[in-house]
């Protein structure tokens, strides 16, 4: 496995109002961005997209500890397996730390294509849950 992680943002919301936000992809698809995104579909603990220029993506939460971890996989026929998790750690009342994590299995080739992609792509995610208006 192949290890992508954002930088630790602080967020000025509280672990279990981040953790109802993204424990359900209800709730889910503000956070992406609309210009790369169409097509978004939820069902609660599931979803599927199109991710435009590369295609179709289906996504599942596979674990949840309430107020601290969220995990996803992929759902549906993707190119490599992987595993997306973010952490939560409240550091008081009113701010938590947030951490996004993605282990993929990349074949070599993969790896030397897709790394920086899914590098960025973490870190945009970390981001879009830092600067969201909860």
């Amino acid at each position: 496995m192949t290890r992508f992680e954002s930088d630790i943002k602080a967020v000025n919301q509280p672990a279990s109002k981040i953790y109802s936000k993204l424990s359900d992809f209800d709730n889910f698809e503000d956070l992406l961005p609309s210009d790369k995104i169409k097509d978004w579909k939820s069902f609660g603990d599931s979803c599927r997209f199109e991710v435009v220029g590369i295609g179709q993506v289906g996504l599942k939460i596979i674990d949840k500890e309430p107020a601290k971890m969220i995990k996803y996989t992929a759902d549906g026929s993707v190119p490599f397996h992987f595993f997306l998790w973010i952490q939560l750690k409240e550091t008081d009342t009113a701010t938590t730390k947030v951490k996004v994590t993605l282990d993929a299995e990349l074949n070599p080739m993969l790896k030397m294509v897709a790394s920086g992609p899914l590098q960025r792509f973490v870190g945009l995610l970390g981001d879009a849950i830092a600067s969201h208006s909860y």
